[in-house]
């Protein structure tokens, strides 16, 4: 797989589930939050904030994909998220449930592991 294509990957995944969490912000955070957290209005709120942000970051990653400066610097900005994802959740790991953890934990990851990883592909391209 091409860097970039490995990064639209990535973009599309990110953006599909901000937009999910958008349309769904009490069913989707349950799964990885659990049903009594999603209870909260607050939460809800964050919820939203937090697919909002993956429609934007996707975003910015696929206009900026094809400038040989920018691109790979916003690639890499992502992984950052990503890899906060990763540690605030394990954090919270006794407060959330296992399942949402594992996944949040393997998912977050993975995007950030191979975000870098593409990343330094399209910088050294």
């Amino acid at each position: 797989m091409s860097p970039k294509a490995g990064a639209r990957l990535i973009a599309a995944g990110r953006m599909a589930l901000g937009a999910g969490v958008l349309a769904a912000p009490q069913d989707l955070p349950a799964r990885w939050l659990g049903r009594d957290a999603v209870r909260q209005p607050i939460v809800v709120y964050l919820a939203r904030m937090l697919g909002a942000r993956d429609v934007a970051l996707g975003l910015a990653t696929l206009l900026t994909l094809d400038d040989p400066d920018v691109g790979p610097r916003v690639q890499a900005a992502c992984a950052a998220v990503d890899s906060v994802d990763v540690l605030a959740t394990l954090m919270a790991r006794r407060q959330l449930p296992s399942a949402g953890m594992i996944a949040t934990v393997a998912t977050a990851g993975g995007a950030a592991a191979a975000g870098f990883y593409f990343a330094h592909l399209l910088a050294h391209a």
